[in-house]
């Protein structure tokens, strides 16, 4: 059990070494705490004897374990209002009423990113749990148009097609009303295949050239079964900045982390409130804190993540991400 000097003063090593990723000294804390250097040292090996402080030198001071930025989470952070310069920030995404809700997730992670250093993930739901529902063409020069694919979770997707300019317009907006008449509500994992048995065989009774249209619809929408989940990240090299990852074996290791498909899954969040996991609770790498929360807008829902070293500044990400949360859940019930 814990004293409260003892207390405070993990409180203290934990808000310190995150501002300065420098190990604290039980002499720097003599004054703070008005008490002998003995004093403060025998309360520093105390909590280095249960496990919340460690030393990575003999010679050095301590830092927080694992187990040390747990019982801060836990009972000592104290809860901080979002600060009215970060604050204004992201009400400037969520009030311009010309983004849609995915930009305006989109965006509003990137700032997080930039104003903490950190790297952020937004996990949309796996393809098998999205439904097309609505195929749509715009052309953007003679040979190229962009298909733009709309799910029943409101993610939209653009992939860019080429159209010989001997294709006649017309006959590519006939494709499309094909594809939404017979794609519509088929999950996106299901497309490829339902374009090769049910559309291919009747395509040509709709529109000339059908080889070439549909070879170009086929490639812009059975992408999207390569993808188990629609992930997205901003920052994704804002962690190789942090101190933590100097080392060119950490940079390699975190980064084929980011690139693992299976470890990325596990990022996924099914609770609806802030969660915090630190170290090896992460299920991606013993030296960083995942915080992150589903969010549901009763239309889509998905997951939103911001990635740093154990080191994190956790009061201020608990607070942009609760703030985001509400943003995105008031701007997709409307």
């Amino acid at each position: 059990m814990l004293g409260e000097r003892q207390k405070n003063i993990l409180k203290v090593v934990v808000e310190e070494y995150i501002k300065n990723a420098h190990p604290i000294g039980s002499q720097s804390l003599c004054k703070k705490f008005k008490c002998s250097s003995a004093t403060i040292r025998n309360d520093m090996l105390l909590l280095e004897q249960m496990g919340y402080l460690e030393k990575q030198h003999i010679s050095s001071g301590r830092i927080p374990s694992e187990e040390g930025y747990r019982y801060y989470v836990d009972n000592l952070m104290e809860p901080k209002k979002i600060s009215g310069e970060d604050m204004l920030k992201l009400q400037t995404i969520f009030s311009n009423k010309e983004l849609d809700l995915n930009s305006a997730i989109e965006k509003s992670l990137e700032i997080i990113s930039d104003i903490t250093n950190y790297t952020s993930v937004i996990l949309g739901k796996a393809s098998s749990e999205n439904l097309l529902q609505k195929v749509e063409v715009i052309p953007i020069s003679k040979e190229n148009a962009v298909a733009i694919v709309v799910t029943d979770k409101g993610h939209v997707e653009n992939k860019e097609i080429n159209i010989p300019n001997n294709i006649d317009l017309k006959e590519v907006e006939k494709t499309c009303e094909l594809l939404n008449k017979m794609l519509v509500g088929t999950p996106l994992d299901e497309v490829a295949s339902r374009l090769e048995f049910k559309i291919k065989p009747i395509i040509g009774n709709y529109v000339k050239n059908y080889e070439v249209l549909y070879n170009a619809f086929y490639e812009a929408l059975s992408n999207f079964q390569n993808e188990k989940e629609d992930v997205r990240w901003t920052g994704k090299t804002n962690i190789l900045k942090q101190p933590e990852f100097s080392r060119v074996d950490d940079v390699k290791n975190i980064i084929s982390k980011f690139e693992s498909k299976d470890l990325v899954s596990k990022i996924e969040e099914t609770d609806d409130e802030v969660k915090v996991y630190i170290g090896s609770e992460t299920d991606l790498d013993d030296n960083v804190t995942v915080i992150k929360t589903k969010y549901n807008t009763g239309k889509r829902e998905g997951t939103l993540a911001i990635i740093g070293p154990k080191r994190m500044d956790y009061e201020r990400v608990l607070n942009l991400l609760e703030y985001i949360k509400r943003k995105i859940e008031n701007k997709g019930g409307n």
